[in-house]
């Protein structure tokens, strides 16, 4: 047997994957930047409040993310079987999680948002730019949960195009109306933070829309009906709890992980806040990279352990994780050739501007580290069955190494702005050791489908 892949059809098959799942994420990525960029263009307190708020949401991505990461590990087994009815099933109950979570998060911000602001920062004009910005932006958390998990769930049968589809119509919308809305352009009366909020508000709602079409008219895999999803389905729940409970928590701790990261940063100060704004949004590029091959690979090492193909399992880990580091140092060439171009857009202070710039070549560094160690985790462990090692060493590395080290340099020996950063970072590196030498253990391949969820077959 070959160390990596040699036949053509996988390559095809894994980029085929990749682009329609990287497409997403660069057209999400560009709402963003777009949103960053305008409001960054209108003030600097109202982009940092705008920062802030986006942690939050963040947050709940994470929560997400997890939730329908679990319905993809599951149901992509089922997929490779042929079998369609559990993963209606598995969905429906995936779905009930998700709508749960964005009514306690759309409650939570609406009627509490400075509170929750303060957790991020003390300063007072970035936090009133940011519930100006939550106005309308919690009442998105409902929205964005449901089209978000569906879109998500829908990867585990290889349906991957409605998502960028979906994308880049809430990139038309929301761009126009931030153009309305945040400067008063055309007669629209000038709003700010708040326009904004209202404007990716509208654009969550196209997107949803578009979804909604697709699931209910245009899916010819699934045909899912939503009328199904009122009853209770007790028969797949513990199997979709005991896979996903993991996967939740540890994408959780990842979120509030990088909630609470914000928060130290928040309370260095208002150039911090700003700088780390601007570091954030250059870091989804490589979101758009890891986030596809990690897609790619989830779908591909499911379906192959399903199929009963799990001879095939080392080679394709093998020649994957070769991948992911390729396009992780591609993700830091791109960094490194945009950190003056996206500066020279932005007004700043020459203070935030330089903090800024040391931000962006700290992550450059380190999101070699991030292209490697989450998709191994995410595509390929957690794919295979192994869902609870993630959360293991991802908790570990947050709680116990990331955050203490990071509030040491900020509060304790009160270093510069960079080092904290840094501190921050470091994790991205460290794990890629323990991550590896896991993955190319093979012991995380199981199958879960419930004919034999409780066999580990060899490789």
């Amino acid at each position: 047997m070959s160390f990596v892949v040699r036949e053509k059809s996988f390559y095809k098959w894994f980029f085929s994957l990749f682009i329609s799942i990287a497409l997403q994420a660069l057209i999400s990525f560009v709402v963003n930047f777009a949103d960053n960029i305008m409001i960054g263009m209108y003030a600097q307190s109202s982009m940092s409040g705008v920062s802030l708020v986006n942690q939050i949401q963040y947050l709940l991505m994470q929560i997400s993310t997890g939730i329908a990461s679990g319905v993809v590990v599951l149901s992509a087994q089922y997929w490779g079987k042929g079998e369609v009815e559990p993963i209606r099933r598995i969905i429906a109950l995936g779905m009930k999680f998700a709508l749960l979570t964005g009514a306690i998060f759309t409650i939570v911000t609406h009627f509490y948002p400075a509170q929750c602001l303060s957790l991020l920062t003390d300063e007072p004009e970035i936090i009133e730019q940011g519930v100006e910005y939550l106005t309308y932006i919690s009442f998105t958390y409902l929205v964005f949960t449901f089209s978000n998990t569906l879109i998500l769930s829908y990867r585990s049968v290889e349906s991957t195009k409605i998502a960028p589809v979906a994308a880049l119509c809430s990139l038309v919308v929301n761009v126009f109306l931030n153009y309305l809305l945040i400067f008063g352009n055309l007669g629209f009366p000038e709003m700010g933070a708040k326009g904004a909020g209202l404007a990716t508000l509208t654009a969550r709602l196209a997107e949803l829309l578009i979804v909604v079409i697709y699931v209910r008219f245009v899916d010819k895999k699934l045909k899912i009906r939503f009328s199904s999803w009122l009853k209770p389905d007790w028969e797949y729940l513990w199997d979709y709890l005991r896979v996903s409970i993991p996967v939740v928590a540890a994408c959780a701790s990842w979120g509030v992980g990088t909630f609470l990261q914000a928060s130290i940063l928040g309370h260095v100060g208002a150039s911090a806040v700003a700088a780390n704004s601007i570091a954030s949004t250059m870091f989804q590029t490589s979101t758009i990279f890891y986030r596809g091959t990690t897609g790619a690979s989830s779908i591909i090492i499911g379906k192959t352990i399903g199929a009963g193909q799990t001879d095939k399992i080392r080679t394709y880990s093998r020649t994957i994780q070769l991948l992911f580091l390729g396009f992780g140092i591609v993700s830091a060439l791109i960094i490194m050739l945009l950190r003056s171009f996206i500066l020279d857009y932005y007004t700043l202070t020459s203070e935030a501007r330089s903090l800024t710039r040391t931000f962006m070549l700290i992550l450059a560094i380190t999101v070699v580290g991030t292209s490697y160690e989450y998709p191994v985790v995410a595509g390929i462990i957690q794919s295979g069955g192994d869902t609870k090692y993630g959360l293991i060493v991802d908790t570990a590395f947050t709680f116990l190494f990331t955050l203490p080290l990071s509030y040491i340099s900020a509060f304790v020996f009160r270093w510069p702005p960079e080092v904290t950063y840094l501190c921050l970072k470091l994790d991205q590196i460290a794990k890629c050791l323990p991550n590896g030498i896991k993955v190319n253990r093979y012991k995380w391949i199981r199958v879960l489908t419930r004919e034999a969820k409780n066999s580990v077959p060899e490789t």
